[in-house]
């Protein structure tokens, strides 16, 4: 069969206009799934992250396609609107989304999905598009970030005195961890003894009133205090069968103190001064205190920028869109400050690196400069590649 003159992208358009499904669309998407030409080493990559094979090609294929047009009708509402949107649709968020599906079969209570990744990769978009394609599957799926645990505007006035260098909220130790760990432990409902026995084994674990029906999801307003935020009111669910756990630093551990060293005596930009070197070394031993957090995630997966400095510009282009629409925000110059003080703190080319090169993330999808999606793959295969 000739596949050079098809492509799944011309498939899903035909469909998408209207068009039926035949029997040739299939064999098309199957031996594309499959592909071996020149785009073998990343189409292999995809297919390992995902599970597909000769055998069950056919049968993931299908499933794709049923999603599809289970959403076919709402398609419009979707939060991205690029010119790769039915390609990034079918090669990542239908998959990943079934990939889910599967993960929390598998288990007697919620799946806790961790998302790491820096400003402008694209996390709280993805999040969005999983709730839609997991709402088809059946699923209720909540999400929460890392940003909804910052302790209260009073507490990090406190934190700030105490530490003058936390100029603003996001680093390691501005976060409530004992909130997240709390709110996780209600998500996951009976399991939530033995994940406590872990943490502290003289406790009596959690007390069965802890497993109630309404379960109150931590909000934050960053526009409140003059843009240095506060709590909000909570948002109230009686559960949920997925959630979402995302953030710039989700699930990253600390790094060994010798390679945080060897690290820093390069002077990585923007980490200059010795300053700016125990700042980091700091910020090191502070995630220490979130691994009781991390415990409670059942797969982690990475949005990997290309170049991490590129966050920089996303930021700014974001910025002058909110300008140039009338709202408020900050200017280059402040918002290049404010990326880098985050840099200082976990420097991206070190810890996320870290995590990536280690056994905790199942999966890796690299965002490109124009923050269209990369390769898609398991951690292994993209630490063989680069």
């Amino acid at each position: 069969m000739d596949r050079s003159t098809v492509t799944p992208v011309e498939i899903l358009r035909r469909w998408q206009a209207g068009d039926r499904p035949i029997a040739l669309d299939f064999e098309h998407l199957a031996l594309w799934e499959l592909a071996d030409d020149v785009r073998s080493s990343s189409r292999a990559s995809l297919t390992r992250a995902f599970g597909i094979t000769s055998d069950n090609v056919a049968d993931v294929v299908r499933c794709k396609t049923d999603l599809f047009f289970s959403l076919v009708d709402e398609l419009h509402t979707f939060p991205l609107k690029s010119t790769v949107f039915l390609e990034t649709l079918w090669n990542l968020w239908l998959p990943l989304a079934m990939q889910l599906s599967a993960a929390k079969q598998s288990l007697n209570r919620p799946l806790i999905q961790g998302i790491l990744g820096g400003q402008g990769t694209g996390k709280t978009t993805l999040c969005q598009v999983l709730r839609l394609i997991l709402g088809k599957l059946g699923y209720s799926t909540v999400s929460l970030s890392l940003d909804d645990l910052y302790k209260t505007y009073a507490d990090r006035q406190q934190l700030q005195k105490a530490d003058p260098r936390l100029i603003w909220r996001g680093p390691p130790g501005t976060h409530d961890i004992d909130l997240g760990i709390a709110v996780l432990d209600k998500l996951r409902g009976s399991q939530t003894r033995d994940l406590a026995a872990l943490d502290n084994p003289k406790s009596d674990a959690l007390k069965p009133d802890l497993i109630n029906k309404n379960i109150e999801i931590p909000r934050f307003n960053k526009s409140a205090y003059g843009g240095a935020g506060d709590r909000s009111q909570p948002e109230i669910i009686s559960g949920a069968d997925i959630v979402l756990f995302e953030g710039w630093f989700v699930g990253v551990n600390p790094v060994a103190d010798d390679k945080l060293n060897e690290f820093l005596a390069d002077a990585p930009f923007p980490i200059s001064t010795e300053g700016d070197c125990q700042f980091a070394r700091d910020m090191n031993v502070k995630l220490h205190d979130y691994l009781p957090l991390w415990n409670r995630l059942d797969r982690l997966m990475v949005l990997y920028p290309q170049d991490y400095r590129i966050s920089q510009v996303w930021r700014n282009q974001a910025e002058r869109e909110m300008m140039a629409a009338g709202k408020s925000g900050m200017s280059e110059a402040e918002i290049n400050r404010f990326v880098e003080y985050f840099w200082k703190a976990l420097h991206p080319e070190l810890f996320i690196k870290s995590m990536v090169e280690g056994d905790r993330v199942d999966l890796v999808i690299e965002i490109l400069s124009d923050r269209t999606v990369g390769t898609i793959c398991r951690a292994i295969d993209f630490n063989l590649s680069y």
